[in-house]
């Protein structure tokens, strides 16, 4: 293996080429059902569509991008890995049929290697008619071309559809379309003679798209068949024996266009059906078959399963009933995240001078260049995990701490890759906007308000929290439990590790000298973001005559509306009104996280005068928190604002703000804060509930009142903040509250693991405050899915 410090680089070295090669193909079109791309700016897409056939209504409910509107049941990846593939299961109730998706990388050869993807399906009800067209298509942007190797037939085609296409990126390549031999097909009913030629055979389109147009294929294909069926029902339209049956009408023109960069092949059932489709590398040498499928896929959930029972080993203290059922949604929100991870490229919306009137003061005046209102960026890309596949198909930075967090888990390097892109769009100022909206596929599921993103606005750098545990694994893999340098940074080739085979899928990266320049490759980025943060969000002690230990650590969330603060990610948690002196708890504290993490960095990668400096940093921000927000009376930490008088004072609110600097276990075990603050977090009458923490007291005024966002319902990833931060410091470090953290640890868990998650085997982006039923979006399979890791007991 070559080790060299630019190996992080793109295919500059063996190691990220191999990285790269095995994630290059991915269902990373995640905002569809099913949808296939590989991680390159313009190349390949591929995607699925279906709709029922049982009448002509139905091709108006046409099946392609996850919507909660479409009344489906469930579609979930039972299944998935980055590197092999995955098996996803989707029920869909309205039209009577399960479809079940099977995706196989093949490996070899120089461009990504090979894939072969299976499409099957059934009724979920054997009584019911099931009538099923499906299409699948293809698209190629940027340089290259596709054609249609297959013979046209204005008829349609009988047997396997052949397509041979070329691209800088992926070379040459063919993809191949093929039946299952026990399909079944309408063949009776009214005009089936006239229809007969056409009927039970694979109908076909290829059309030119306009560069940067791919994501509208539906549009396209549908557009098609509607226009031909009405030509077709003309002479139908006066008879009373009524129109032929869809399945005969609702078809592809079998066409091919001068200069077609889409192709579609579509094949419609009655019944039970399965077909495959190939995509083979040139460069791969390997031809694949049905048995590449028969063969692969059931060795793919046998080696998955084997793999996640030695990663999320099932906890021997659960004995609830259903165990089996428990364990079988924890590999499925597993495969979920990971199915979830999506690869997006183009041109996002940015404002570089917009603010509000208590932003304006201080707005820093080098930050932007001049720029007024809203103005498209050059194109970018990432590779990310989304939140809801349905509702937020794109990219949080909010959230994607806590997706890494567990895919981490499951894959170390694919992890890396996810944050090594995030690290990359932090721009020279050290910004990186909240929520990544590239392209024009990415706008269109998101309100036009919330597109345009600012350069003064933060949100909560949880990407940290992924450095921190990527940190962690290597410690755990090196045997080393000390914190120092000397173990892991400066002395790395002394540690003793086992074979990367050994160490399991995507585990490259917890070699030594990868570690370390892995690190290295992100600290100067990392660092500018860090510096952006402390001036852009820094707020104001000296100017009201505040008391604290420093006088620069104080800071306060810029951005933020009457009603809302969106750039702390608990939109619409009560805070004070706005004012530019006043001064966020929860932002101070995920700053004292960032310094530790910088810190421990610096220490790795031999920056000893960096890492000093932020040691004296973080110690300032842990002072200040207590000498800032902490309220004697009131026993807890609040917020601070200022009054008419331009007075300081606290605003406080109890819930998960209050309880910030335990969820980062910033205090010290023997704190006095400690006990008050469990006792708040134990209280049924503020934040304890048989189902999870509540994000509000059930006892404050404005509990589960107007948007009920972040008033009062639970939210997972905060629980899972506050049961790390109890296992791992306070239930295990002497001090007087260790007895009480133990026991709130195991209830808690307890109770988290108990609710909507066994019951209904669904996840949810939040859930209700009183009786624990699933709220908002679904399926939630972001920050939701860290119950696998609560299980699990990996913090």
């Amino acid at each position: 293996m070559q080790l060299v410090l630019w190996l992080l680089l793109p295919l500059t070295s063996v190691v990220a080429k191999q990285v790269n090669d095995t994630l290059l193909w991915g269902a990373y079109r995640p905002n569809l059902y099913f949808g296939l791309r590989p991680r390159i700016p313009q190349s390949l897409m591929t995607g699925l569509m279906w709709f029922g056939t049982q009448d002509y209504v139905s091709i108006s409910r046409t099946r392609h991008a996850c919507d909660q509107g479409d009344g489906i049941s469930s579609y979930t990846w039972t299944e998935y890995d980055a590197r092999e593939g995955g098996v996803q299961v989707i029920k869909d109730g309205p039209n009577n049929v399960k479809i079940t998706t099977e995706f196989l990388k093949v490996p070899g050869g120089d461009h990504g290697g090979s894939w072969a993807a299976r499409i099957k399906g059934e009724p979920m009800d054997p009584d019911r008619n099931s009538r099923t067209s499906l299409i699948f298509y293809f698209g190629l942007e940027g340089l290259g071309g596709i054609d249609m190797d297959t013979d046209e037939d204005e008829n349609g085609l009988e047997g396997e559809v052949k397509f041979s296409g070329f691209s800088p990126e992926l070379d040459d390549f063919t993809i191949r379309v093929l039946d299952g031999s026990d399909n079944t097909h309408v063949t009776a009913g009214d005009y089936a003679q006239k229809f007969e030629e056409r009927i039970g055979k694979t109908h076909f389109l290829g059309r030119p798209v306009p560069q940067g147009n791919m994501w509208q294929a539906k549009e396209v294909l549908l557009q098609n068949i509607i226009k031909r069926a009405q030509d077709i029902l003309l002479p139908y339209k006066d008879l009373k024996t009524g129109p032929p049956d869809p399945s005969f009408v609702l078809q592809l023109s079998d066409e091919v266009y001068t200069g077609s960069n889409l192709y579609a092949v579509q094949k419609s059932f009655d019944g039970e059906f399965q077909f495959d489709v190939f995509f083979e590398s040139a460069s791969g040498k390997q031809k694949l078959s049905s048995t590449t499928l028969d063969q692969g896929i059931p060795a793919l959930v046998a080696s998955y399963d084997k793999r996640f029972q030695a990663t999320f080993p099932f906890p021997q203290d659960y004995n609830g009933a259903n165990r089996d059922s428990l364990e079988a949604f924890s590999k499925a929100i597993t495969s979920n995240l990971v199915g979830g991870v999506g690869y997006f490229y183009g041109t996002s919306i940015v404002d570089r001078k917009f603010s509000y009137e208590w932003d304006e003061e201080d707005s820093p005046s080098d930050v932007g260049d001049g720029e007024t209102g809203p103005r498209l960026t050059e194109p970018k890309s990432l590779l990310t995990a989304t939140p809801s596949r349905s509702f937020f198909p794109r990219g949080f930075y909010w959230d994607e701490g806590f997706h890494l967090l567990h895919i981490g888990e499951w894959d170390n390097d694919f992890s890396l890759a996810i944050l090594k892109d995030w690290i990359d769009l932090i721009d020279e100022d050290g910004w990186v906007a909240r929520e990544q909206i590239l392209g024009e596929e990415a706008r269109s599921k998101v309100p036009a308000e919330f597109q345009t993103q600012v350069p003064t606005y933060a949100n909560p750098p949880t990407l940290t929290m992924a450095v921190t545990a990527f940190i962690a694994r290597v410690k755990r893999t090196a045997g080393s439990s000390g914190p120092s340098a000397q173990d892991l940074g400066m002395d790395f080739g002394q540690a003793v590790f086992s074979d990367s085979a050994d160490r399991g899928a995507g585990s490259e990266y917890l070699d030594p000298e990868l570690v370390l320049a892995f690190l290295k490759s992100i600290y100067s980025p990392l660092k500018r973001h860090y510096d952006w943060f402390r001036l852009t969000q820094r707020g104001q002690i000296k100017q009201y005559a505040r008391v604290a230990r420093s006088r620069t650590e104080g800071y306060r969330w810029r951005g933020r509306s009457e009603l809302h603060v969106l750039t702390s990610g608990m939109d619409d948690y009560p805070r004070g009104p706005p004012h530019a002196g006043e001064l966020h708890l929860d932002l101070i504290s995920w700053m004292a996280f960032f310094t530790g993490t910088m810190k421990d960095i610096a220490e790795y990668v031999g920056e000893a005068d960096d890492a000093a400096s932020f040691g004296e940093i973080e110690q300032a921000i842990l002072d200040n928190i207590d000498d800032l927000h902490w309220n004697e009376e009131r026993q807890m930490y609040c917020d601070a604002n200022i009054d008419s008088e331009d007075e300081s004072y606290h605003v406080c609110h109890q819930g998960y703000l209050s309880m910030f600097p335990l969820f980062l276990a910033l205090l010290p075990s023997s704190s006095p804060h400690v006990g008050p603050m469990l006792d708040v977090l134990r209280d049924p009458e503020h934040l304890w509930s048989p189902y999870g923490l509540r994000s509000l007291s059930a006892s404050h005024s404005e509990f589960g009142q107007g948007e009920n966002y972040w008033k009062g319902p639970i939210w997972i990833q905060m629980n899972y903040l506050a049961l790390r931060a109890l296992y791992k410091k306070y239930a295990v470090e002497e001090g007087p509250y260790r007895t009480r953290a133990q026991e709130i640890y195991h209830q808690l868990r307890k109770n988290i693991i108990d609710n909507e998650y066994e019951r209904t085997g669904y996840v949810w982006e939040q859930y209700d405050a009183v009786t624990g039923e699933g709220l908002r979006s679904h399926p939630f399979t972001g920050w939701t899915s860290l119950v696998t890791l609560i299980l699990s007991e990996t913090y």
